[in-house]
């Protein structure tokens, strides 16, 4: 069934231009929108644009007010891409089809597991010993939650996720491997939500953290003893190896790999694809990749970089060399 403006605006606040009787029957990007549907604009760049959008309505900020002003409707708002989140769960949960049980019949949870009453576990999902499933959390299909595993409240954990399995931990004994047995677990606090196929390895000894309001996206691996603080976020094929400590508001982009034992102080963004090496304290946006080029161009600037310490070297024996011969 359709919302109205009026109805978007009382639960959303706002200032509509245009009728609180306009029916809505979607939401849609500005350069595809139709006259039934909902878009925003968020960033002043992309101005141009809102002439050629056929939306039925638009959210701005004012300082745009006068460009929707001929429009049929606009919502005026301070933070129009914020505004248009809040509308898409609003959205969905006007529109939210009946559910079917909610401990689906196929899901395999053991008799000590603990299960919020209000919890709802999809197809096919496992819930070993002694785990945990806090109030309001949705486990999507095929989730598997280790033995004595704790997932908070409200989380939203998606297809195929694995919370618990064994971190990768291996004693080198006469060119052989002796497992170290994985005796901690994975504990996750409220509001997180985690993507499909992530993977969150239980800790050695001490558990593995992740805290509340952390947002993984889908294929991230997450080893064990890791901690992550409060709201952090993290892209798509991120790896983040053994014991190391990530700070709260921290972003980390796509493809992107945190190295064992490291730690990143609280605000620090890490760009796609780069590789952190060494441990940072201070907040701020980090980036560790080479340039992308024409392969020959590469092989050129590889070979370079290859000689970077001898010529180092020789600049320091240089400098000691003039600095002797002032001394003199």
């Amino acid at each position: 069934m359709p919302l109205t403006l009026g109805a978007i605006v009382e639960a959303l606040g706002g200032r509509l231009l245009g009728s609180p009787d306009t029916q809505v029957s979607g939401l849609a990007p500005l350069q595809t929108a139709n006259s039934g549907q909902v878009s925003f604009l968020s960033q002043a760049r992309y101005q141009h644009q809102l002439s050629g959008s056929l939306a039925g309505c638009v959210i701005v900020a004012p300082a745009l007010e006068a460009q929707v002003a001929h429009r049929s409707a606009a919502i005026i708002t301070d933070d129009p891409y914020l505004y248009f989140a809040r509308l898409t769960r609003l959205w969905k949960h006007h529109h939210r089809q009946p559910t079917g049980p909610r401990i689906h019949p196929s899901a395999v949870i053991d008799v000590d597991a603990v299960i919020a009453d209000d919890a709802v576990i999809g197809p096919l999902c496992v819930v070993e010993r002694g785990a945990q499933v806090g109030s309001g959390t949705w486990l999507k299909s095929r989730v598997t939650v280790g033995e004595d595993c704790k997932i908070g409240a409200r989380c939203l954990i998606h297809s195929g996720v694995v919370i618990g399995a064994d971190g990768f931990g291996f004693a080198p004994h006469q060119g052989q491997w002796e497992k170290i047995e994985q005796l901690g677990a994975v504990r996750i606090g409220d509001d997180v939500e985690i993507g499909a196929n992530t993977c969150i390895d239980r800790g050695a000894l001490d558990d593995t953290v992740i805290e509340d309001g952390v947002k993984l996206d889908n294929l991230i691996q997450i080893g064990h003893n890791v901690q992550i603080g409060k709201h952090t976020a993290m892209a798509g094929c991120v790896g983040v190896a053994g014991s190391a400590r990530i700070g709260a508001h921290c972003t980390v982009g796509g493809g992107a790999v945190v190295l064992g034992h490291l730690s990143l102080a609280d605000h620090v963004h890490i760009s796609a694809a780069s590789v952190v090496t060494r441990s940072i304290s201070q907040p701020g946006n980090y980036t560790g990749m080479f340039p992308l080029d024409t392969n020959a161009n590469w092989e050129k600037n590889a070979a370079s970089l290859k000689q970077l310490f001898r010529l180092r070297e020789r600049i320091k024996a240089l400098e000691a060399d003039i600095q002797n011969n002032k001394e003199t």
